[in-house]
């Protein structure tokens, strides 16, 4: 009885310090996420629901006055229209490029890791420092190249036209997170049993159906988190918006994202943009659970 006493105490004890340790490593991670993310989401809501504007002591109650207010608010409408032609442009691009390069750096290539490296470090830098960089690039050098080749295209100033700014920043946005998605998609390929692809090469089948039956199905798992990253990652664009565009020319490029936080900071209408940002949150939620439940439904599981 002693001895098994003794081992129940000190199977308890063992408990007690990996619980006190596992304790010492989250709570930080849990107090933090609360203190900078439950917290002010909740507050968010509470200012949505209120009227102030970020400097009076006092606040008034406005019950559903931000909600109905914004429902006649143009602004956020065009706004959100242009992040829901973002998010489908950059969505489609990034998954299609994304796919075709790890596709084509799952070959046997000799530079396959210098290429790696070299479609995966514009992920790396900022994307303010890539918005200015790609200004300087698209005011500063096209009408260079448009001068030395002649071609229309490059003469015209691409940052002051609405459909050209659009595609300024879909064709950065895609440069910048591409090699991002080809490293998700590479390692989904990588984990494809050899033997399935021979068997299918066996069977008589050529290498768009080997791709087609074979291999899409395996890496829907890379897919859903793909398609989840991109629809997510579209709709809360802003650095780019705001280091490229601003939202220019006229307001033609203004991210939904960019949008509130002009509301917010610019015009110091702090509780009308904190009700934007719940039907924003709101929108971008369902979508997401949407598109998850819907790819995870198909997914193959080895």
């Amino acid at each position: 009885m002693l001895i098994e006493r003794k081992e129940e105490r000190a199977v308890s004890k063992t408990k007690a310090r990996h619980m006190a340790a596992y304790t010492a490593f989250v709570a930080p991670a849990v107090l933090f996420f609360i203190l900078i993310i439950v917290i002010p989401f909740f507050r968010a809501i509470l200012f949505s629901f209120q009227d102030w504007n970020g400097i009076s002591s006092h606040i008034r109650w406005a019950g559903w006055s931000n909600y109905t207010k914004l429902m006649h608010d143009s602004g956020f409408g065009k706004s959100f229209v242009f992040t829901f032609k973002y998010v489908i442009a950059t969505t489609i691009l990034l998954n299609v490029l994304g796919l075709l390069l790890a596709l084509v750096l799952n070959m046997a290539l000799r530079t396959k890791n210098v290429l790696r490296t070299a479609f995966f470090l514009p992920y790396v830098i900022g994307p303010v420092i890539i918005g200015f960089i790609w200004q300087f690039i698209i005011t500063g050098l096209f009408p260079e190249i448009g001068k030395a080749t002649g071609l229309a295209l490059f003469q015209k100033n691409w940052l002051s036209l609405p459909d050209h700014s659009f595609w300024s920043l879909v064709i950065v946005t895609v440069w910048h997170s591409a090699g991002y998605f080809m490293v998700i998609y590479l390692a989904a390929l990588q984990g494809v049993p050899k033997d399935l692809l021979e068997a299918a090469e066996m069977d008589g089948a050529g290498r768009y159906l080997r791709f087609w039956h074979v291999l899409l199905p395996l890496i829907r798992p890379a897919m859903t988190i793909n398609l989840f990253l991109a629809i997510s990652n579209g709709f809360k664009a802003f650095d780019l918006n705001f280091a490229l565009t601003r939202g220019g020319p006229f307001g033609t490029t203004e991210s939904l994202a960019y949008h509130i936080y002009l509301d917010a900071f610019a015009k110091n209408l702090f509780t009308y943009a904190s009700a934007k940002a719940v039907v924003f949150f709101l929108v971008l939620a369902s979508i997401t659970l949407v598109q998850v439940a819907a790819m995870k439904r198909r997914e193959v599981e080895l």
